[in-house]
């Protein structure tokens, strides 16, 4: 059974607020704001490590252009550094959700928040974001990757790189570990005490088509390749350590001011 909660995973996943380089104390002509709203659909894992998939709404969120009153930021559309919060958020995980699973505990849905930050070119863009973990676990995520920028006409640009995530004991223990306990409960399990590291390895790729100036269509997928302590895990054994993401979705540019 899908609960409610889970399907709220991969809406903060593909959150994402994209701010330009630091600029003067005074907002550069122009709208203040400049965001990209929408939403769509994807095919994402059930929970961490899962070989089971689901369909799930996501929005998608973007800030092409973000003030700060007193600070000043500015976009340089195709170049620059950039800073951004970041969010995810974890669904519920729970003992039914398969027979592998039999005996665990219940793993309440987790919410990380978070800063990035990079920089871009015209034709490539590199960024990191660290993010700290409430509610189902308490630890660090962090990510860091890298992405080839292909414009291939006007109204069409093809984005994709290396990705790769880090974790901490905190998130390692409560998403792949087994204590003693759990693993008594089910044979299928052993004890197990990850630490942190290193969790993911893998590939993005997100492709933009603009159907006219305020209109974008975008394609995104991802695979990621469980590694470390989190590809050892006995929850992973009985599951996946290719995690696989796809996902399609429209959004529409805005643009206004607040603070003038």
């Amino acid at each position: 059974m899908i609960r409610p909660y889970r399907w709220l995973a991969p809406l903060f996943a593909a959150f994402a607020l994209v701010a330009g380089p630091a600029a003067a104390e005074e907002p550069s002509p122009g709208p203040q704001y400049l965001m990209n709203l929408g939403i769509g659909g994807a095919v994402t894992p059930q929970y961490p490590g899962a070989d089971k998939y689901m369909f799930v709404p996501f929005p998608i969120i973007e800030a092409g252009r973000f003030f700060l009153p007193g600070l000043g930021q500015t976009v340089a559309k195709t170049r620059g550094i950039f800073l951004y919060p970041s969010f995810n958020l974890y669904g519920q995980r729970s003992p039914s959700d398969d027979k592998s699973l039999k005996g665990t505990k219940e793993i309440d849905w987790a919410l990380e928040a978070g800063i990035g930050g990079g920089f871009r070119t015209e034709r490539f863009r590199v960024f990191a974001t660290a993010r700290q973990g409430f509610n189902g676990y308490s630890g660090q995520t962090g990510e860091i990757g890298a992405d080839v920028i292909l414009p291939m006409s006007r109204r069409f640009e093809v984005l994709f790189g290396p990705r790769t995530s880090w974790a901490s004991d905190g998130y390692m223990e409560t998403y792949f570990g087994v204590t003693q306990k759990e693993a008594s409960r089910n044979s299928m399990l052993t004890a197990y005490k990850p630490e942190a590291g290193f969790k993911t390895a893998g590939l993005a790729a997100t492709a933009n088509y603009w159907l006219d100036e305020r209109t974008r269509l975008q394609v995104r997928g991802s695979w990621n390749r469980l590694i470390g302590d989190a590809g050892d895990s006995p929850i992973v054994k009985y599951g996946s350590r290719d995690q696989w993401f796809a996902g399609i979705g429209i959004s529409r540019k805005l643009e206004f001011n607040l603070f003038r």
